[in-house]
């Protein structure tokens, strides 16, 4: 599996990169330069200034969106182990943003890393593929995800006090109860 690259997932601005934020306000100081002042000059009949102002801001938008989604993927793709390269030529090559949702479609889960062996794992993941770590509160009936604070499964009903849960996650269960 590859590296992950680290980013506190509440840093959302981060995602975005500076260098994307630069290439998408050029391109639509461009792309308003040339529906403002190139394009009419080649027009015998010009649209009413509404419907231009409409369709130059419209097309400025979409033009600079695309690159931020760019960089958003860019960053976004190393945090779940994927190819950061591959996801941005996608994103390019295929036409009217169908690569981003591809991507959006077909990335994989947040990776982290287990406090017990520092093993690369998925988020979505209970237990450590490597020790055996419990990683997230789970129903011992269903084996669903339930927050550590529940007394019930909220899926089966299953009550969890009965599970043999960890003593660190018994301990989290406690402070939750007392609140």
């Amino acid at each position: 599996m590859r590296e992950p690259e680290l980013i506190n997932p509440n840093e959302d601005t981060r995602l975005v990169p500076v260098w994307s934020i630069v290439i998408a306000a050029a391109v639509f100081v461009l792309v308003e330069y040339y529906f403002w002042l190139v394009f009419p000059q080649t027009q015998h009949h010009v649209p009413p200034l509404g419907l231009r102002i409409y369709m130059n801001v419209s097309w400025g938008l979409l033009a600079s969106l695309y690159f931020l989604m760019v960089g958003y993927v860019s960053k976004d793709a190393p945090r779940r182990a994927m190819s950061s390269r591959f996801w941005m030529l996608i994103c390019f090559v295929m036409p009217g943003g169908i690569g981003a949702v591809l991507y959006f479609l077909l990335r994989a889960p947040l990776v982290s890393k287990c406090p017990a062996c520092g093993t690369h794992v998925q988020g979505d993941f209970h237990f450590c593929p490597q020790c055996n770590y419990q990683l997230t509160a789970s129903c011992g009936n269903c084996f669903r995800t339930v927050r550590a604070t529940d007394q019930f499964c909220t899926r089966c009903g299953h009550e969890l006090e009965s599970d043999q849960m960890p003593a660190r996650l018994r301990q989290l269960q406690g402070i939750g109860s007392r609140e």
